[in-house]
């Protein structure tokens, strides 16, 4: 089940999520909008301020400003906000696990003919929050936890 807006709240107020900063206005009816803290293209640029160009045909990576936590019953998918889609760039996104917490590193490829213009500070993708039908027997924290507690851009490890 997708956790609606109040939904959300009411986990927040719970402890069984976390959303540090957070942000009433990122609040959508179905998720949060996630805010761009760091852009890095690889062996090449890295912004934690002002705006990076992406030039067609490369990769890229983006870390998130807030700090995701779920609980024992919540585990989260991650959507490209479709306004960068329409400028070209792809993403590919795993799933937030539950008992997982720490920013994010979601990556990125311009596949558009032209440069794109990411600036820190803009909303990049949604996270959509989901009831799992149980507690998860096994948190993230306790089985691979390889990104528990990352901040900044990790690359794979």
């Amino acid at each position: 089940m997708v956790l609606s807006d109040e939904a959300i709240l009411s986990a927040i107020d719970l402890g069984e999520l976390e959303i540090e900063p957070f942000n009433v206005d990122n609040l959508t009816p179905n998720g949060y909008d996630l805010t761009i803290d760091e852009i890095e293209i690889p062996q090449k640029s890295k912004v934690s301020k002002g705006s990076l160009d992406i030039p067609a045909g490369v990769r890229f990576a983006i870390s998130t400003k807030e700090r995701i936590s779920c609980g024992a019953n919540l585990c989260a998918q991650l959507w490209l906000r479709t306004s960068w889609a329409r400028k070209g760039i792809a993403c590919s996104f795993g799933k937030i696990d539950s008992g997982f917490d720490g920013t994010l590193t979601l990556l990125g490829f311009n596949s558009s003919d032209e440069n794109v213009s990411i600036s820190v500070g803009t909303t990049f993708a949604q996270v959509v929050f989901e009831m799992l039908s149980g507690p998860a027997r096994s948190l993230y924290s306790e089985r691979s936890g390889n990104y528990q507690n990352q901040k900044g851009v990790t690359w794979s490890k």
